[in-house]
């Protein structure tokens, strides 16, 4: 050891992101290669977001709005709340480690459920906080045992509406039940990631609920639907007190020019996500019901992804190495409490069919 170190950074593993398309070019050698193992929209941005970037790159040698003042005027007005009510954040992962540092100390803990977003271990651990893990039910949030779970340490929650990697969601009548019986010194945040892509009858909008509960912190972000993954823009919605505390320990300029206009310019194409939630809703038949006739049980998904089990009696991370060699890459999610799953985005439907048949090779 050369100097002192922050024991909470030293027992963290780190944060493992899908394989990129580079890295198994490098490996293996190959060129026709489909990535399935981020959840990215597979379409590409559209027409009015390459326009913004373009003309966003004529000024790179300055810094960015540090307030994002034309993006949070645009997210105001399109989720329909105040512009003091956002904060900005380099991804949506910027604002939920934001609101852990808000709230987390060393004599603190995070009720979290099984199988949840692994950021959010990530950001309690940093911040010196205790996890508290609920088991799952049926590989989602068990609202009534994570409540059984809060005490007078706990400082937050966190649930993702849907989760990730699961799939799995919670109804509005559960989540306000949820919200009406959580002390008011527990901070509650919803990550809605996957919003934008759930079409379901009673799906709730944590956004509409943020007036009747000022402890609750609502994440979203650019990364899924909107197409702007390698730009890294999320952001946070809540209370006006809570949004400064947020922003008093944001760091200056964490959202990049040329994201913000990307940004703005997304919100603008109704027409682009609209296009995207179809496009996703047919790929999700076409990968579950390909999963079906190979026999796979999976996790009925309101996401942009379907978490699958291997036959017992292969490995998941045999099947894994088996489809990179095929040029397919999934995610392995050992890390999330599913050893024998693995986790597949909804492609394109020439990516969903080439991911099915090299599956089904790789099962014979």
């Amino acid at each position: 050891m050369v100097g002192r170190l922050n024991p909470n950074v030293a027992a963290l593993t780190p944060y493992k992101p899908g394989k990129p398309v580079d890295e198994l070019t490098r490996e293996l050698g190959l060129t026709n290669i489909v990535k399935l193992a981020s959840n990215e929209n597979p379409r590409g941005p559209g027409e009015r977001v390459r326009q913004a970037v373009h003309d966003a790159s004529r000024e790179l040698s300055r810094y960015p709005d540090g307030n994002g003042y034309a993006l949070k005027q645009a997210l105001a007005q399109h989720l329909g709340v105040d512009s003091n009510q956002i904060t900005l954040g380099n991804g949506s992962n910027d604002v939920l480690e934001l609101a852990a540092r808000m709230a987390i100390t060393a004599d603190a803990q995070a009720v979290i459920a099984d199988h949840a977003f692994v950021v959010y271990s990530l950001a309690v651990t940093t911040c010196g906080g205790t996890l508290v893990r609920v088991p799952a039910a049926s590989y989602g949030a068990d609202l009534d045992a994570m409540r059984d779970a809060v005490s007078e340490r706990t400082a937050m929650v966190f649930l993702a509406n849907p989760n990730n990697p699961t799939g799995t969601w919670v109804g509005e009548d559960a989540l306000v039940r949820f919200l009406d019986a959580l002390p008011e010194h527990v901070w509650m945040v919803l990550d809605e990631a996957y919003f934008e892509y759930v079409e379901a009858d009673g799906y709730p909008d944590g956004i509409r609920l943020l007036e009747r509960y000022p402890n609750l912190i609502v994440t979203r972000t650019f990364s899924k639907i909107y197409g702007l993954a390698a730009l890294r823009v999320g952001y946070a919605v809540s209370s006006p007190y809570v949004a400064d505390l947020l922003n008093r320990a944001r760091q200056p300029f964490n959202v990049n020019a040329v994201a913000l206009a990307a940004a703005e310019a997304a919100l603008q194409d109704g027409a682009y996500v609209e296009e995207s939630r179809r496009l996703n809703a047919s790929g999700m038949v076409q990968v579950t019901q390909g999963l079906t006739t190979l026999g796979l049980d999976f996790i009925p998904s309101r996401g942009n992804f379907v978490t699958f089990a291997v036959p017992p009696s292969a490995a998941a991370v045999d099947v894994y190495d088996a489809l990179l060699r095929e040029g397919v890459i999934v995610r392995l999610i050992a890390e999330y409490g599913l050893p024998g799953h693995l986790r597949a985005t909804v492609g394109l439907p020439e990516e969903n069919a080439r991911f099915l048949e090299a599956l089904g090779r790789v099962l014979s």
